[in-house]
C-alpha cells in the first residue's frame, strides 16, 4: 500500500521576547483586545481575542527576498509562489564538516536545477541559547555562486545566518538575492526531511516594501 505523505514542520515558533538575531529586539506579543474586554461588545457567552505583535521582520524562521539586500530588488509581494512553494527538495548534510565554512556540495549541479537546497548543519540544537548566536556554520560566496549557476530555486539553512557575520559584504546574500533566489534562514528539524524527494514550502505574507518576513516552513516527505 502507498504510504501517506508526512508533513514535517521545519520552522521555529515565534514567542514573546525571544531573540532570533543578535542585536535585534525580540517580538512583543500581547492582546489588542482581550477576552474579558471583548465581552462588552458581543452577546452573553460570546468572546474573542484579537492579538497584537510588534516585531522586526527578521524573527523566527524567515524568508529573504531580493529587496532585503537590493533597493530595486523584488519585494515579498513580488516573489513568485513558484520560488517558495511545492519545491522539489535536496537536503545537504553538512554537520560533519570541519570548521564553520561550508564551501562545497557533493552533487551534480544539473540535479539541483529548480530545487530548494536545504543545508542541514544541526545548529538548530542551540536555538534560544547564546551559543546559537555566535560561531555558526555558514556558506561561502564561492558556494553561493556555484548554487546560483546551478539554477537552484531557493537556499535554506538551519543556523543563525547563511553568511559569516565576520564578512560585512555578506557574499551569500549578495549573490543569491542578485539572482532572485530566495533565502530561508533559521530552519529546524531538517534531520526528519529525506535527502531527496520531499516538497518544500516557505511562503511569507504578501507585504509590499519589505524584503524579509517569518514563514511557517514545512516539507511534505
Amino acid at each position: 500500500m502507498p504510504t501517506t505523505p508526512r508533513l514535517v514542520d521545519v520552522s521555529h515558533a515565534v514567542e514573546h521576547g525571544m531573540v532570533t538575531f543578535k542585536g535585534l529586539p525580540g517580538p512583543v506579543i500581547c492582546d489588542f483586545l482581550g477576552r474579558e474586554a471583548s465581552r462588552a461588545r458581543y452577546a452573553a457567552g460570546t468572546e474573542f481575542q484579537i492579538g497584537r505583535i510588534d516585531m522586526v521582520a527578521n524573527t523566527g524562521t524567515y524568508v529573504d527576498a531580493p529587496f532585503h539586500r537590493y533597493e530595486h530588488g523584488i519585494d515579498l509581494a513580488e516573489l513568485p509562489l513558484a520560488s517558495l512553494a511545492n519545491l522539489d527538495t535536496v537536503v545537504v548534510r553538512a554537520g560533519g564538516q570541519r570548521g564553520r565554512e561550508i564551501s562545497r556540495i557533493d552533487a551534480d549541479p544539473a540535479s539541483l536545477r529548480g530545487k530548494a537546497v536545504l543545508v542541514h548543519t544541526g545548529w538548530d540544537r542551540h536555538w534560544r541559547s547564546e551559543r546559537y548566536l555566535d560561531g555558526h556554520p555558514h556558506l561561502t560566496g564561492e558556494l553561493a555562486e556555484w548554487l546560483a549557476n546551478a539554477g537552484v530555486a531557493l537556499v535554506g539553512i538551519d543556523s543563525h545566518n547563511i553568511d559569516s557575520m565576520n564578512d560585512g559584504t555578506r557574499p551569500v546574500h549578495s549573490v543569491l538575492l542578485a539572482r532572485d533566489i530566495p533565502i530561508c534562514e533559521h530552519l529546524t528539524g531538517l534531520a526528519a526531511v529525506p535527502d531527496q524527494g520531499a516538497r518544500f514550502f516557505a511562503v511569507p505574507v504578501k507585504v509590499r516594501g519589505m524584503g524579509t518576513f517569518p514563514v511557517r516552513a514545512f516539507a511534505i516527505a
